[in-house]
């Protein structure tokens, strides 16, 4: 098997183990939420005044469809919407008691995950890291020209751009 093979099976292996052990134990601990609620929450929770753009830009998502998952969010009762006086156009949200709950308990699992794979990041030198950081910006470039000679529009379609 050549370089370029390895290296890319590798790479699948790494993200499916991290997939799989990652949503167990989240699966475990919020396993009345869906990914999508988590992550909302999770944007709530670490950005102050929140707005629906402000979301749909994160998820790249409609403003329509951040609108059902707030409402769903709002009816399990983890976030509260308001408005600023003098601007009652823009709705924003913050996490309730009970969805603070579930930030903390999302970001308490996120820890765990670090700090069970700080190990392989302390045996590597700074430029080991520089050189894993190069391949992967390079090759996210290289991806993003693709979708760009292929007229995709890499936000609409979902894809993170870098």
């Amino acid at each position: 098997m050549n370089t370029e093979k390895r290296v890319m099976e590798l790479l699948w292996n790494l993200f499916n183990k991290m997939i799989w052990l990652n949503q167990n134990s989240l699966k475990k601990e919020l396993r009345d939420y869906k990914p999508s609620e988590i992550h909302c929450l999770d944007y709530i929770g670490n950005h102050s005044e929140p707005n629906v753009t402000q979301l749909a830009d994160a998820f790249y998502m409609t403003r329509g469809a951040i609108s059902k998952l707030t409402k769903k969010l709002m009816g399990k009762g983890l976030i509260d919407s308001y408005q600023k006086t003098g601007n009652r156009k823009e709705i924003y949200f913050r996490l309730t008691k009970k969805g603070e709950e579930i930030f903390k308990i999302h970001e308490k699992l996120h820890h765990g995950f670090d700090e069970r794979d700080r190990v392989v990041f302390e045996q590597m030198s700074k430029e080991e890291m520089e050189t894993v950081l190069y391949f992967a910006e390079t090759y996210n470039k290289h991806l993003n020209n693709e979708f760009l000679k292929l007229g995709v529009d890499i936000k609409s379609a979902g894809i993170d751009k870098l």
